[in-house]
């Protein structure tokens, strides 16, 4: 974690501005100059930026991911960096899931620091609307099969195609939350119920594949009509069980209230794994998914708990990392909601 000071935020939209304007050429046919400037929501000091260049023919519209002064503390240390992320995003291209387009990944020359540009894609992210607002009935009935077939392309992506990546296996995820939690935390009874639950069920190993690593309602973008249109956030990819993709899109936290579907709010667990088959994946047992959801449902508890302590700390300002925290209690039922059903 970091606090390092940063320039005002006007000085960081002035710089931006002025570095994209001088890309603008590259950036579209034509481009004469960079219009609309605006950033979005995300992260503290990892930028997210839209934008248009106008050029030949119609404004292209864009965006700009990069890494900034880091004026708040960060939750996770272990995000990719930037150019990983972009060389990720171009072979999951290549492998037929739905990304954002990369269209440049920044050089030092271009005066961005670490930063890629990619195509904006028209959608929605927000995961209550996409699982309960009656607008995305229609992207519902064909999510849950858009969202097995993306994986299984994720996971069938070669070794050759792919920036050097770390390799996380059962054991080592579980090792490095439960670390984390009794880092953060005295006993909890339920966390340390669930961490011996898990430590009996740790699944056999199975050869390493790409694992999105943050795949769930939320890190979806999401067309009305059309359904699953990209997926976004690829900082925590990473080498390991393929059934962690599976798992996480099912943690109770991403059905944003409606818990009976149980894929992302969304879908049921059958329609994702048929979809995942069909796609050329080789669905793991239902078991091995609920470990997985077991494991996710730990690791975002786990995060709440360190959003609450950059806020208590001081680190954060952000009320939104205090709000988050609350969510700890959600969690723990979660996590007895899953040692129960195995009885």
């Amino acid at each position: 974690m970091s606090a390092s000071a940063s320039p005002p935020a006007s000085e960081t939209a002035e710089l931006v501005q002025s570095r994209l304007a001088a890309l603008a050429a590259a950036l579209a046919s034509g481009g004469r100059q960079a219009t609309g400037l605006r950033r979005l929501t995300g992260g503290a000091s990892l930028q997210t930026w839209a934008f248009d260049v106008e050029g030949d023919g119609p404004a292209r519209a864009l965006i700009l991911r990069r890494r900034g002064g880091g004026g708040e503390a960060e939750v996770f240390e272990t995000s990719l960096p930037l150019p990983v992320e972009a060389r990720l995003l171009k072979a999951a291209e290549e492998a037929g899931v739905p990304v954002a387009r990369l269209v440049r990944d920044c050089r030092p020359e271009d005066g961005l620091g670490e930063a890629y540009v990619v195509e904006r894609v028209a959608g929605e992210t927000l995961g209550r609307r996409i699982a309960a607002d009656p607008a995305f009935a229609l992207a519902r009935e064909s999510l849950g099969r858009q969202c097995g077939e993306a994986l299984a392309r994720i996971h069938a992506v070669g070794p050759e195609a792919l920036p050097p990546l770390e390799t996380q296996d059962a054991r080592a995820v579980l090792d490095r939350y439960a670390d984390i939690y009794r880092k953060s935390s005295g006993p909890r009874p339920v966390m340390e119920a669930a961490l011996k639950w898990m430590e009996a069920r740790l699944p056999e190993p199975v050869a390493p594949r790409l694992v999105h690593g943050d795949f769930r309602n939320g890190n979806l973008m999401v067309d009305p009509e059309r359904g699953l249109a990209a997926v976004l956030d690829w900082e925590l990819a990473h080498l390991g069980d393929p059934a962690e993709d599976l798992g996480w899109l099912c943690v109770n936290s991403w059905r944003f209230g409606v818990t009976h579907r149980t894929v992302g709010g969304f879908a049921d667990l059958e329609t994702l794994l048929d979809a995942y088959r069909a796609a050329g994946g080789e669905p793991p047992s239902v078991e091995r998914v609920r470990f997985w959801q077991a494991v996710g449902t730990f690791k975002w508890a786990v995060v709440t708990m360190m959003m609450y302590r950059t806020f208590a700390t001081g680190a954060s300002r952000s009320v939104e990392r205090a709000v988050i925290g609350r969510r700890l209690s959600e969690c723990e039922v979660d996590l007895l909601a899953l040692m129960e059903a195995s009885r």
